[in-house]
């Protein structure tokens, strides 16, 4: 009887080490491409160690997924205290019950919010002074839901449960209050969409070559006014 209870209690353990060794595989293998996304987006990323070690952005996102798990345990308080730490140490606010796919680079960080009911897809980039927040209007699903591949520029505001598509970018200072198509840009306040072959992936991270909408309707309307005057003429 006693070396069957014995034997129960090391199978019992054996079990256990190895759902912690699956974890710790599971976590070690998010944190290992998460360095990797970093490291190919942000070209002064000189190493994994200072990555690792220096980034808050990285830092707020390796929070945010012990405070989503305890959330998800219904251990409210103890995730808004592990998310309220990374607030006060990273000054990035996620709040524990977000979605977060893989590969999120939070580039500065600094005053980035990220609303309760915000979901975000894989492989995005947001940059310092970003709000996914409310409108105060709302209930339920109240935040944004960004797609794939999207970059959020410098203090952008995305409002409300709205949908960002795939390959978007939201340009800087630009506030978002309606839904963006798949591979556009939004840009100005409130935001318009730009669209077109030119548009490229959010990846290229490049907030400098963004369309203007205002420039290109205005050029538009010139060259319309120029066919209308040559047709005059003729």
């Amino acid at each position: 009887m006693y070396n069957n209870e014995l034997n129960a209690e090391i199978e019992a353990f054996e079990r256990r080490l190895k759902e912690l060794k699956s974890k710790a595989d599971k976590y070690l293998g998010e944190l290992k491409s998460d360095v990797a996304s970093i490291r190919e987006r942000d070209p002064a990323a000189r190493n994994d160690a200072e990555v690792l070690l220096l980034y808050p952005g990285l830092h707020a996102v390796m929070a945010h997924r012990i405070a989503n798990k305890l959330y998800r345990q219904k251990k409210y308080f103890a995730a808004r205290a592990v998310s309220q730490w990374a607030r006060n140490i990273t000054g990035i606010e996620i709040h524990p019950a977000a979605t977060i796919g893989k590969g999120l680079f939070i580039d500065h960080g600094c005053a980035v919010v990220i609303g309760e009911t915000t979901i975000i897809g894989d492989n995005c980039t947001i940059y310092q002074g970003a709000t996914l927040g409310g409108t105060g209007k709302h209930v339920g699903k109240r935040h944004p839901t960004i797609g794939n591949n999207v970059m959020i520029g410098a203090g952008a505001k995305v409002l409300g449960p709205i949908t960002i598509g795939d390959n978007s970018k939201i340009a800087a200072g630009a506030v978002v209050l309606k839904d963006i198509p798949e591979n556009s840009t939004a840009v100005g306040v409130p935001a318009r969409v730009v669209r077109g072959k030119t548009v490229e992936p959010a990846q290229t991270l490049d907030q400098l070559n963004v369309p203007d909408p205002v420039a290109q309707e205005l050029s538009a309307l010139r060259q319309r006014i120029e066919e209308l005057e040559s047709k005059l003429d003729k």
